[in-house]
């Protein structure tokens, strides 16, 4: 994806380059606001939208590369979370020689921190590269907003809760594409040295005739409702148990290890069937979504891919994929690659491998700094995102779905008013109870 062209110009004219559309119309200023008060003409300058804890990490992670990059704008829904997030990237107690170092590139004044809804509109123009880490839902659209004003974006997984958004985030992918802005997803296996390892000698395995998948462990947080808050800001604050919001934990989390298995079939999946529910988490604070999936994916050439996923404290843990070819099987947790009776062909020797979270970033802004259009993640990060959502479509109807009429349907489950007056999509009962999916009852497609 380089060309040759662009290799050889500063990140000052790929910035300019980048506000280009493919038929030469300038789609924005050639400078970006952001150069009014940067002070030097190299500086990267990042804005933040999503200040949690993965938006924390994200931030953390950009502003440890080697090259000039400077924190310059902020947004989140909530000013709390906002601020303790500025607190964790400005505290420097010597306990992390890296802290000082990080504390230096963060340049946000008071006039540059916004809070609510539309808070990702006004940190945008101000930067070159945006970092969206805010709960899935919102992804789409702020994906859309940064790619219409030209930045280079940094967006965690997945990238939406409904096939509407992938439709959405599909279309903007093709439009990054078209400006050659770098999009880079946060699905850190393929920035891992150990999985790229493995990708390349998949060959070794023959043809891949079935694969499992792996996300089990206890679950997460919860956060219990307040007294005075509105339902859509209890929903927004608890956003992990709300479909709209986080797509149930079998996209928020499971398609890390479903991705892995469509990188290395180089495909996807043309239909689902399943099964799920609740037995655990059954609690108020519990939302809408299920404890626990179990999926069987199936791909064009008939391969099979069983998946699990599963919230559930004091039973099996295990987040790891395999890949059963007709000449052995890949192990990716343990970096392996075996015959068919189990004889080590290739390990790949994990020790000081490098944090894949953090290896996403250096590349990313490389690129960016030496003027190169390297990375377009947004397609596979839709059409992985998709896998999960038709998962979960699987399970909470219990029919067999198909991909394309899923991703088709036009369904869209995002709330028509944002704002923190307005009613979420789904509502609690009286009392305080949300509606659960039924398999055999719970319709799609």
């Amino acid at each position: 994806m380089h060309n040759d062209a662009s290799r050889n110009t500063s990140r000052r004219d790929f910035v300019k380059q980048s506000s280009l559309i493919a038929g030469g119309l300038i789609a924005a200023p050639l400078i970006s606001q952001a150069n009014y008060f940067s002070g030097s003409d190299d500086v990267i300058k990042i804005a933040l939208i999503g200040c949690g804890g993965r938006g924390t990490g994200a931030a953390m992670q950009a502003l440890s590369t080697t090259q000039n990059v400077k924190l310059v704008a902020m947004a989140d829904a909530f000013r709390d979370n906002l601020d303790n997030c500025y607190k964790s990237l400005t505290t420097d107690d010597g306990s992390d020689p890296k802290m000082a170092s990080i504390k230096k590139r963060v340049d946000v004044p008071e006039e540059r921190k916004f809070t609510g809804f539309d808070a990702y509109q006004k940190v945008i123009p101000l930067a070159d590269v945006v970092l969206i880490a805010t709960p899935p839902g919102f992804r789409p659209i702020h994906f859309e907003e940064a790619i219409k004003q030209n930045k280079h974006v940094f967006m965690e997984k997945p990238v939406a809760t409904d096939p509407a958004g992938v439709q959405k985030v599909l279309a903007t992918a093709e439009a990054a594409k078209q400006k050659k802005l770098n999009v880079v997803v946060g699905l850190q296996r393929h920035y891992q040295n150990s999985y790229r390892e493995l990708f390349k000698r998949k060959d070794m395995i023959g043809d891949i005739t079935s694969a499992q998948a792996w996300w089990n462990n206890d679950g997460v947080w919860v956060r219990p409702r307040k007294a005075g808050q509105t339902e859509m800001e209890y929903q927004m604050r608890n956003w992990y148990y709300f479909v709209w919001l986080c797509g149930d934990h079998i996209t928020e989390q499971h398609i890390h290890n479903l991705d892995v298995i469509n990188w290395f079939k180089g495909s996807y999946p043309v239909k689902a069937q399943g099964m799920g529910g609740r037995q655990v988490r059954k609690g108020k604070d519990h939302g809408e979504i299920f404890d626990h999936h179990y999926v069987e994916f199936t791909y064009a050439d008939g391969s099979i891919l069983n998946s699990q996923c599963r919230h559930i404290p004091k039973t099996m843990s295990k987040v790891d994929e395999l890949l059963i070819g007709t000449k052995g099987k890949i192990w990716c947790g343990a970096a392996k690659i075996t015959d068919s009776t189990g004889k080590a062909l290739y390990t790949f020797d994990k020790k000081g491998e490098p944090n894949p979270y953090q290896v996403e970033h250096d590349e990313l802004f490389a690129a960016i700094a030496k003027g190169e259009y390297k990375f377009a993640d947004a397609e596979n990060g839709a059409k992985s995102t998709m896998t999960s959502i038709l998962g979960r479509m699987a399970t909470y109807s219990g029919q067999v779905i198909d991909w394309d009429k899923a991703i088709n349907s036009n369904l869209n489950i995002m709330p028509k008013v944002f704002s923190f007056d307005a009613p979420p999509p789904v509502l609690p009962d009286a009392d305080g109870y949300y509606a659960i999916p039924v398999p055999g009852v719970t319709k799609y497609v």
